[in-house]
């Protein structure tokens, strides 16, 4: 069982509040499932989690722009649309969802940047109506789950017994990261950036001579979008982290260079890339070598992260991290620049959670980030024991 989340027994967490949870997606499911016409329901849904080939559907997941598979925004009708962003909404605190919203805002903000030219193979290239919706198993259901998803954004979430019992994979990004407004600027992910930049420029010599990963860094986050995470994984490529192979060389090509560039720009090579490979135990700084501030700073970067679910999960995590004992296992590493506008990344990592950051492509004006659980992202721990039960 997890130690650092609320998905089962973790300090100050409720079954109730799981159930609520879990209650308001069923509902907002439910209503979203009764507006849609048979064909767009078969493209909707999967069978349960519990069958092999829907769960291995369910485990694919992504943050580029590829098909990520369910019934897209721009396919249903503007009630329907309503009903799906209601239940996404469910998943997610009103923090979370303000992000959310202003992440899929943001692919008409990127068509500009690009010149309206990149197309990636489908009419318009940088939609906010392509972000795709879709269950696994019937709301309701002993087990069933919904993903979310488009260009930078993961959601996933999984139900047990009535119960939310993952959140995660849970990814957010922004591209650009900052854009000029009349008067100011729009900054989605600031916020993790700032606490994080923070906690590194408060550290002393040596403590930041233990957190720093490496000097530069490295281009992407590391665990991309595999399902589980594992000791020794090291950064996914551009090439990798797309539904199947492009049959339009164009496009490929497009790929390949992007990659390059990216490697280019960061400097990385193979050593470079297993110096900063996934862990365990974790890399950089341990908490129970900070001071009081520094320790209430990666609190408050945790909470940053984990206040995307909805409010009564994430007060759980608030109260489960405000121990100290729980606190202590976390790490904190840094690589690249620490002044603003310098390509940078940094890792959060406990027995249970990890937390992601980067900041480096498009003259480090476009932003990652991803929140999992090393032991229960799509809830794969809980699916294990159900199925253990149901056998006997």
């Amino acid at each position: 069982m997890s130690a650092e989340g609320p998905s089962r027994s973790a300090p100050g967490v409720t079954a109730s509040g799981r159930e609520v949870v879990a209650a308001a997606m069923a509902g907002a499911a439910a209503a979203w499932v009764r507006s849609l016409m048979p064909e767009q329901l078969a493209v909707a849904q999967r069978g349960s989690p519990l069958t092999p080939g829907a769960e291995a559907e369910r485990l694919k997941w992504f943050y580029t722009p590829t098909d990520h598979g369910g019934l897209a925004i721009r396919d249903q009708t503007p009630h329907q649309e309503s009903l799906a962003m209601q239940l996404v909404a469910s998943g997610l605190s009103k923090a979370g969802f303000a992000t959310v919203a202003t992440v899929m805002g943001l692919e008409n903000i990127l068509d500009q940047v690009e010149g309206w030219q990149v197309g990636w193979g489908r009419r318009r290239g940088r939609d906010p109506g392509l972000y795709w919706l879709r269950l696994f198993g019937r709301p309701g259901d002993p087990v069933w789950a919904w993903r979310f998803g488009g260009h930078h954004i993961s959601l996933n979430n999984l139900v047990v017994a009535g119960r939310v019992v993952s959140t995660t994979p849970c990814f957010v990004g922004a591209d650009p990261a900052e854009t000029e407004l009349l008067g100011g600027s729009l900054r989605p992910l600031h916020g993790l950036e700032h606490a994080a930049r923070q906690l590194v420029s408060s550290l002393g010599a040596r403590q930041r001579r233990r957190a720093l990963l490496h000097e530069r860094a490295v281009s992407d986050i590391v665990s991309g979008n595999r399902a589980t995470v594992a000791h020794g994984d090291t950064m996914m490529h551009m090439q990798d982290l797309w539904r199947g192979q492009f049959a339009d060389r164009r496009l490929a090509d497009l790929v390949d260079d992007i990659d390059r560039r990216a490697e280019e720009g960061s400097g990385y090579t193979e050593r470079d890339h297993a110096a900063l490979a996934i862990s365990i135990p974790p890399k950089g700084i341990g908490a129970r070598d900070l001071d009081a501030d520094q320790r209430a700073d990666l609190r408050r970067l945790l909470a940053l992260y984990t206040g995307r679910a909805p409010e009564r999960l994430a007060d759980a995590y608030a109260v489960h991290y405000a121990a100290a004992s729980v606190l202590d296992e976390v790490h904190f590493g840094w690589a690249g620049g620490t002044e603003a506008g310098e390509p940078h990344y940094y890792r959060v990592q406990g027995p249970n959670v990890l937390i992601e950051y980067d900041n480096t492509q498009r003259g480090a004006n476009h932003a990652h980030s991803v929140w999992r659980d090393l032991t229960s992202d799509f809830g794969l721990d809980v699916l294990a024991e159900h199925r253990a039960r149901s056998a006997h």
